[in-house]
C-alpha cells in the first residue's frame, strides 16, 4: 500500500480518507496488486512547495492530529497508513468513543493498545 501512495504523493494528490474500505487487493493478495479508491476527499498539491490544508475532513479513526490542529499536508495519509497497520496487528482500533472522544485521545496521543 506504500507504493500506491507514495505514487499518488508523487503525483501530487493526497487522498485525505484513508480506511480499510477504501482499499483493494486483486487476484491472489499480492501487494503489487493493491488500488486505492474513492478519491472523492481528495485534493491536489504541489510536492516541490510545502503545502499546508486547512479543511478538516476524513473519517475519525484515521485523522491525524494536524488535521484537528488545522493544519496539515500529505502526511496525513502516512497517519491513517499508522492506524490501519495498527488495527492489522491487533484487531482493533487505537482510539474509540464518539467523535469527540476519538478526537481528545488523538491529540492528545492516547493509544489503547492490547497487551
Amino acid at each position: 500500500m506504500l507504493s500506491a501512495l507514495s505514487y499518488c504523493h508523487e503525483m501530487g494528490v493526497i487522498h485525505r480518507d484513508l480506511k480499510p474500505e477504501n482499499i483493494l487487493m486483486e487476484g491472489d493478495c499480492d501487494p503489487d496488486t493493491i488500488k486505492i479508491i474513492d478519491f472523492g476527499g481528495a485534493t491536489l498539491f504541489d510536492p516541490s512547495e510545502e503545502t499546508k490544508l486547512t479543511l478538516k475532513i476524513g473519517t475519525p479513526y484515521y485523522i491525524a492530529p494536524e488535521v484537528l490542529k488545522g493544519t496539515y499536508n500529505e502526511k496525513y495519509d502516512v497517519w491513517s497508513t499508522g492506524v490501519i497497520a495498527f488495527m492489522l496487528l491487533s484487531g482493533k482500533t487505537p482510539f474509540f468513543g464518539e467523535n469527540d472522544e476519538i478526537s481528545k485521545m488523538i491529540l492528545s496521543g492516547e493509544i489503547d493498545m492490547p497487551k
